[in-house]
């Protein structure tokens, strides 16, 4: 079978809509029709100056940015999906909140001189992420907490802040360098392995405690992690417990991820924060850690005795769970 035959129906030749959702960390790539994403990807390409692999955001100018982005696209068509992109039409999944230059040199790459000039699409479609994961739902209301990789944006009253899985990588490899003598330096694999294989989000009442200075909890058993084959790394219970603590403690302004979430809802209509409340959808790979839906429902019933959270009168939360897993819930959509 030739590597570029189309699939064929008795009608003729039906083409395959491609949907690519370039994130920070991954990139999900697949077609219309189906209920999961060909490929998962790391979101780097192999740098022709330095020929080394660099991360599409890890851009120096505005160039650096283009010449990434046409390497990048290539391999996905070439060595990934093994499809002729002449005359297929392609959908673009793209952050609101991601950096200008980024999307505006995106859809000048594809749009102009990759997709149209070179590759002969079709067409294309640019679709917003945080919309379009309602639609694997069938909702039109929501709450979309996304935890992705840098920063954590709540749209539609939109709040934002330094928060997701790479400060969590950051607290992990702080946690670990303490815990383990003469390891620094470990690969962003390797972090990124030890949070999604060890880690996990403790409940509310034990947190409390493990911010003491001393308590007498018995902590979760350690756990020996393999780095690589060359040596080994001791992850504590203590580690593993306190890895996503990140995300609750509140900082100089008194913001975290659970008071982000209610002062979202404070600023829309009255009558819409009860319906918002009971229609979160959380999305983002960090959201998957085991124990983060629980704990996130604790932290905001909690900040509800607040003083300032009162006026909103929200009786209960509820997280809607989707037909995906939250890594790629906007590209399914």
């Amino acid at each position: 079978m030739p590597i570029y035959e189309p699939i064929t129906t008795e009608f003729g030749v039906k083409p395959l809509v491609v949907v690519l959702d370039i994130g920070t960390a991954f990139t999900k790539f697949g077609f219309t029709g189906e209920f999961a994403p060909r490929h998962i990807i790391r979101s780097e390409v192999r740098c022709k100056r330095t020929c080394q692999m660099k991360k599409l955001c890890d851009y120096e100018s505005s160039q650096d940015l283009y010449d990434f982005l046409v390497d990048f696209i290539h391999m996905i068509y070439f060595e990934y999906a093994l499809i002729s992109p002449k005359d297929r039409p392609i959908v673009i999944v793209e952050s609101l909140l991601c950096p200008t230059l980024f999307r505006d040199t995106l859809a000048k790459v594809e749009l102009f001189k990759v997709l149209f000039l070179q590759y002969e699409v079709s067409a294309m479609l640019v679709v917003p992420s945080h919309l379009v994961c309602l639609a694997s739902l069938a909702i039109d209301t929501a709450l979309v907490v996304d935890v992705v990789c840098f920063g954590l944006p709540i749209v539609q009253a939109w709040q934002a802040l330094p928060l997701g899985g790479e400060s969590i990588h950051r607290h992990l490899k702080t946690l670990l360098n303490a815990s383990n003598t003469g390891v620094k330096n470990l690969p962003e694999d390797v972090i990124e392995n030890i949070k999604v294989m060890c880690c996990f989000v403790t409940k509310k009442s034990r947190a409390d405690q493990l911010a003491l200075p001393r308590t007498d909890m018995v902590p979760p058993p350690d756990v020996k992690f393999p780095n690589r084959g060359v040596e080994t790394l001791m992850v504590t219970g203590k580690t593993r417990e306190k890895a996503f603590e990140i995300l609750y403690e509140e900082d100089n302004d008194h913001l975290c991820l659970s008071t982000m979430i209610l002062d979202a809802i404070l600023q829309v209509d009255i009558d819409l924060r009860q319906t918002l409340a009971e229609n979160l959808v959380l999305i983002g790979g960090s959201s998957m850690a085991p124990g983060f839906k629980a704990r996130l429902k604790e932290e905001l019933l909690k900040q509800l005795a607040e003083d300032r959270y009162k006026v909103l009168n929200i009786k209960e939360f509820k997280f809607h769970a989707g037909p995906y897993k939250e890594n790629y819930a906007a590209w399914l959509g």
